[in-house]
Order: structure tokens, then sequence, then C-alpha cells
């Protein structure tokens, strides 16, 4: 099974931190809401590193079945961006030495460096661009984003509902999601990986 549209129901015992709210530690981790929170981040930095989509989409769900299977200690977001970042790292090392790619770690160290310094501050300041941003899309793509965001309806739901085609649907959310990602690039001032 391969990409962004994996649902985990698994909870562990370790605490977990999402969106600000600091975690207990007796409280479980949600995995789906580790997922949710992590993955699109992961699966750019391995991109960033040199994986193709397909490999990319691989190792970004074997990075949460890893974490399901050996949970962390929570200390807070940042550090589990960190873990999560470096679990996927040593996921691609051993993928690219199993095909024998010529990759130094000198490499892989730069572009460790490069990405921290690029989204230092990602959290925050992606966050309230993208409000800022929100606020600017108006009429069928503000309702087509909604929908598919923040009501999980498919693409054919929201067709229906709008009255609209499924083609017009894609199109609408695809120009509606670029708009919003050169906005936040423009706000946080650097590009997106």
């Amino acid at each position: 099974m391969r990409g962004k549209h994996l649902r985990f129901s698994v909870t562990s015992t370790v605490p977990v931190h999402f969106r600000g709210v600091e975690a207990l530690m007796e409280r479980p981790v949600d995995v789906s809401a580790l997922v949710e929170a992590h993955h699109a981040t992961i699966w750019r930095y391995l991109r960033y590193l040199g994986c193709d989509r397909a490999s990319a989409d691989d190792l970004t769900q074997e990075t949460f079945l890893q974490v399901m299977q050996k949970p962390f200690e929570w200390r807070g977001e940042r550090e589990a961006a960190a873990y999560l970042r470096l679990a996927a790292r040593n996921l691609f090392l051993a993928q690219v030495r199993r095909s024998k790619l010529i990759k130094t770690v000198e490499d892989l160290e730069r572009a460790d460096a490069a990405w921290e310094r690029a989204h230092a501050d990602d959290g925050q300041a992606r966050q309230q661009a993208l409000r800022d941003c929100l606020q600017a899309v108006q009429g069928k793509a503000r309702e087509v984003l909604e929908l598919q965001y923040r009501e999980k309806r498919s693409g054919d739901e929201i067709a229906r509902l709008l009255q609209i085609s499924a083609q017009n649907v894609r199109v609408i959310a695809h120009r509606a999601k670029q708009a919003l990602k050169d906005c936040i690039e423009k706000k946080v001032g650097h590009g997106s990986l």
C-alpha cells in the first residue's frame, strides 16, 4: 500500500503532543494523528534527500510503521519531528546501501543541515501563513478545500454536493492548493520541498 492515505488506528503508551497542546505522560500516542501531523513533511524530506516519489511513499510509510513498533519517549513537537526525520533518513540510507547507489554520508549531512536551516521555525510560521492565505480563498475553491480537508470528503462526493464534475473538483482543488503553496512560500520567505 502506497501513498499518504494510510489510516492507522493503533495506539501506544508513549505520550504525544499535537498542535501545541502539551501531552500528559500517561496519554497514549495517537499514531494516526502523528501520521497526519508529520506525513507530508517526512515525505518532502525524503524527496529532498533524493528519493523518487514511489520510494518516498514507501519509506514514509515504513517510518511510521517503525514508530508503531518501537515507540519513542515524547519530548516535544520539534523533537518528534527530528526523531521521525532521523528514522526516515536511516531507512533511506539502508535503501541506498541495498541498491548500491553512490551517495556519500557527507552529502546527506549537508542535505540535513540545509533542511534544518530551511525549516527552523516551520511549525508556527507555516501554520500562521496557511491561516492568513486561507482567508483569501473564496467561492468554489474554498468550498472544495473545506469539503476535502475539513470534512474528509472524496472528490465524487464533493462533485455531487457542489453539482459540478469530478474533473472540475480536481482542477479547482489543484489550483487552490497551488495558490496556497505560492502564498505560503511568499509569506514564510523560502520555498517548500
